[in-house]
């Protein structure tokens, strides 16, 4: 008689989704991820809106996420994720600097961050690793922010760009590139009143005392945080 075949059980692979407004990047990644044996890109997006009625639909294992997003700020979209998909995952993959960028991403709740300078292997291995329940970052942001919390309050060196609020800094950058007040209240929906108050708020922490100064500042740091 012969002996029957033991059938090895079906691996799931772990569900993809991808989120970034630049479709060469959708498309790179979507083969990086398609070429392993336990991924799988179950869908993508190019803006916040659309990512995240997309997301509560497919209910993806892992968002990889970009931070720079028309019309809608990644870091609210990663907030808006975890509010309706509790369950997903999210990592962010991002052309910004890990320093200013990742505790905020973290608080948000991102697990991860990975810039786009990065090697395709570490976004693969930076997706595992929070597959698996670790958060990912990189050595030198990780040392970063453990002597933070060592240091607490009294750490040296810290910009005080980073002493901004996610929607301040969203808001500086909008600066940067030059966009009215009027503008940004647009981009944000948010009244013109409601900006202003940011704008004084950022020239209070940043020691700026004018608008022109405010605006050479914010046009000089995106020139040098943007590639």
């Amino acid at each position: 008689m012969a002996a029957k075949k033991t059938q090895q059980p079906k691996q799931d692979k772990a569900r993809v989704f991808v989120v970034d407004d630049h479709p060469i990047v959708r498309q790179g990644l979507t083969e990086l991820v398609g070429n392993e044996p336990d991924l799988e890109v179950c869908g993508e997006a190019e803006d916040g809106h659309a990512a995240l009625a997309a997301i509560t639909k497919s209910r993806p294992d892992i968002a990889v996420v970009d931070i720079s997003l028309k019309g809608y700020n990644g870091i609210e979209l990663i907030k808006d994720i975890k509010i309706q998909s509790p369950q997903v995952q999210v990592l962010v993959l991002s052309m910004h600097d890990e320093s200013l960028y990742a505790e905020r991403v973290l608080r948000a709740g991102a697990r991860g961050y990975v810039t786009k300078e990065e090697a395709p292997q570490t976004v693969l291995m930076a997706i595992r690793r929070i597959l698996s329940g670790d958060i990912y970052l990189s050595e030198k942001m990780s040392s970063k922010m453990i002597s933070k919390i060592v240091e607490g309050e009294r750490g040296v060196g810290v910009s005080p760009v980073e002493r901004l609020s996610d929607r301040e800094l969203q808001i500086f950058e909008l600066i940067g590139q030059g966009m009215t007040t009027r503008q940004i209240a647009e981009e944000l929906h948010l009244s013109v009143k409601t900006i202003e108050s940011h704008r004084e708020n950022i020239k209070r922490k940043l020691k700026l005392t004018s608008a022109i100064e405010l605006l050479q500042h914010a046009i000089q740091w995106a020139r040098f945080h943007r590639s």
